[in-house]
């Protein structure tokens, strides 16, 4: 088993070099310097690469255990790696001071948040759920809320979870019928079933805290019907004055009427307990209403679009460790004659077609990873600028972002490990060597949170309708303006024509997309039809567009004495490398979406799926 290494170089090219640390010059962050940037980062990696990773494989195998009274027991190391986090600070990193966070920028718990994933996908999904918690609080909770929950889900004593999807209500949430029935003093209890709830139950964590979608007795169907829920695991508190088993000191009371039913059986992320919570066996779920009523959907995107983005990261950090598993594994296997030298028994990564897949590999992740830190700084911008323009400017960009960081990094996930597969041959088809299990762990990802379909959906329909595509057309702009920086420097003038085709066709598929998605009588059928091959044209190209500012940047540091490509360790060199064959052998496959939209949705429409 290859150890994992989190990717601190590589982090810090994208945080000092493309975005200039520009994080660091916003409001609030003053105290925040690079040195310190680069401290947390070292000390991060120590966590993931020591605590957390060695724990991936044996996770993977031991699975989580459910005992009779519905209680669940996560795998060996687990609760002890969750705590080691919790009690270093790592679970506030990017909360601000004045709710008990370290107060970083999120572009660096973005960072973090990588490397913690990367290391251990399954764990890392704990925290992260909590993050989106601590965000819906935030923004929603009243006061008594916040005072009673935040500090504890801050500093990770408690978790928590979101409970959207029921068995009759997958992605379609105004089928959700979870009760919610109010009660005397103020609080409601709760009644119904929720599934596939990560981390919804577990022994890492004193308490859970339940963010839960469900319905009043008198709500009205379909989404505004529904309301949003906090159902702790543990009551705590004085919300329920009469109640005997709640104490007046914040310390927990008894159990909650909430149960783990059952442990979904996954194809991965076996060491992450997906739930089926059933609320109100015994009575009801002691419940408290977060923000206002009939405006659940509307509070729970808070915490959806804050575990979007993460999910992305998350994406990206299994690609990173494929690629480092990929690349050992490589640089030992010996097999065959080298087409270069012609010595027999030469390494695997002699062969022009492993080299294709390794840096395929490598230059997918590294672009992943600067578009996913790109549109966290943005919500730096969006969250801290002194200037309202440039904060709803920054969001606008951040709203486009999202869904392609989501959708198209956790799609780019499952190949970059399918191709590490590949690199190993039959071993990698054995679980012992690991790749394996990151494919099976990253299969998820393109799923929760919003199936990549409905990211596209989103996109297309919802985000660049809303605005006539004007916050595309902005990033557009920036995308051409690197192809004409590229174009003026001769040794990368290649590239600049490449990319500015890329932009080219992006702004022709962006304007089919606004014309036809805004027909009367087919306009929804056009953004259905469209709305994936976008995304992942939109995803190509703005991916090229960062391995684009990554070559310039490479080339500047390299002009000035940087790197030195007859030694081992050319940092520079392999990141012009690896821009190159982004923009011209890999951003050619996304163009293609192009002839795929221009060819139109008659087919789509006729096809009759009973008929085959």
């Amino acid at each position: 088993m290859i150890p994992f290494a989190a990717p601190v170089r590589d982090t810090r090219f994208v945080l000092e070099e493309l975005l200039e640390h520009r994080s660091l010059s916003l409001p609030g962050f003053e105290e925040v310097s690079p040195e310190l940037v680069e401290a947390v980062l070292e000390e991060a990696a120590r966590l993931a690469n020591e605590v957390w990773a060695p724990l991936n494989a044996s996770g993977d195998r031991q699975g989580c255990t459910r005992r009779d009274d519905g209680s669940v027991s996560v795998p060996d190391g687990f609760a002890e790696a969750y705590r080691a986090y919790a009690e270093g600070g790592w679970n506030g990193i990017g909360v601000s001071e004045a709710l008990g966070g370290q107060g970083l920028p999120e572009v660096v718990a973005s960072a973090v948040q990588e490397m913690l994933h990367g290391a251990n996908m399954a764990l890392g999904l704990c925290p992260m759920l909590t993050a989106g918690a601590i965000e819906a609080l935030a923004h929603h909770g009243s006061d008594e809320q916040q005072a009673t929950y935040l500090a504890k889900l801050v500093e990770g004593t408690w978790s928590g979870t979101m409970n959207l999807t029921e068995p009759q209500a997958g992605s379609d949430l105004s089928k959700v019928r979870t009760r919610a029935v109010p009660q005397e003093d103020g609080s409601y209890r709760l009644f119904g079933q929720k599934i596939y709830i990560t981390w919804g139950e577990h022994d890492a964590a004193e308490n859970i805290i339940h963010l839960v979608l469900a319905r009043t007795p008198d709500a009205p169907v379909g989404n505004k019907g529904i309301s949003l829920f906090l159902v702790p695991k543990y009551v705590v508190k004085k919300y329920v004055v009469n109640e005997p088993q709640v104490n007046q000191d914040g310390s927990l009371g008894e159990r909650n009427d909430v149960i783990c039913a059952a442990i979904e059986h996954k194809l991965g992320i076996h060491g992450s307990p997906t739930c089926t919570l059933s609320f109100g066996e015994n009575g009801g779920a002691i419940g408290y209403l977060v923000g206002e009523e009939g405006r659940g959907l509307n509070h729970m995107f808070t915490m959806m679009n804050e575990a979007r983005h993460k999910v992305g990261v998350q994406g990206i950090g299994v690609a990173e460790r494929a690629c480092q598993q990929a690349f050992a594994y490589a640089l030992e296997r010996t097999q065959g004659r080298s087409p270069r030298s012609g010595r027999n028994d030469c390494t695997i990564s002699d062969h022009l077609d492993v080299r294709r897949m390794l840096l395929s590999m490598r230059a997918r992740t590294d672009a992943l990873r600067a578009l996913a830190l790109y549109c966290a700084a943005q919500l730096d911008v969006a969250r801290h600028a002194a200037d309202a323009a440039d904060r709803t400017a920054a969001q606008a960009r951040v709203d486009v972002l999202i869904p392609v960081v989501k959708a198209f990094s956790t799609d780019q996930a499952v190949e970059i490990a399918s191709l590490g597969i590949q690199v190993h041959g039959g071993m990698g088809y054995i679980e012992e060597t690991g790749a394996a299990q990151l494919l099976r762990d990253a299969r998820i990802a393109p799923i929760y949170e919003g199936t990549n379909g409905i990211q596209a959906l989103d996109l297309a329909g919802r985000k660049l309708q809303r605005d006539g595509g004007v916050a595309m057309a902005a990033l557009i702009d920036e995308v051409e303006g690197t192809a004409r920086a590229l174009s003026a420097t001769p040794a990368l003038a290649t590239l600049g024509e490449g990319l500015a085709a890329g932009a080219a066709d992006l702004t022709a598929a962006l304007a089919t997309l606004l014309e036809q998605g805004s027909d009367p009588t087919r306009g929804a059928d056009a953004v259905q039809a469209y709305a994936t091959p976008f995304l992942s044209l939109a995803g190509h190209v703005l991916c090229a567009w960062q391995m684009g500012r990554a070559a310039l940047a490479a080339s500047a540091a390299i002009d000035a004495g940087s790197d030195d490509p007859g030694q081992p360790d050319h940092f520079y060199t392999a990141k012009q490398q690896a821009a190159d064959w982004a923009i011209r052998q890999w951003l050619p496959e996304g163009r293609a979406q192009l002839a795929v939209i221009e060819a139109g949705m008659a087919s789509l429409a006729a096809f009759d799926p009973s008929a085959h």
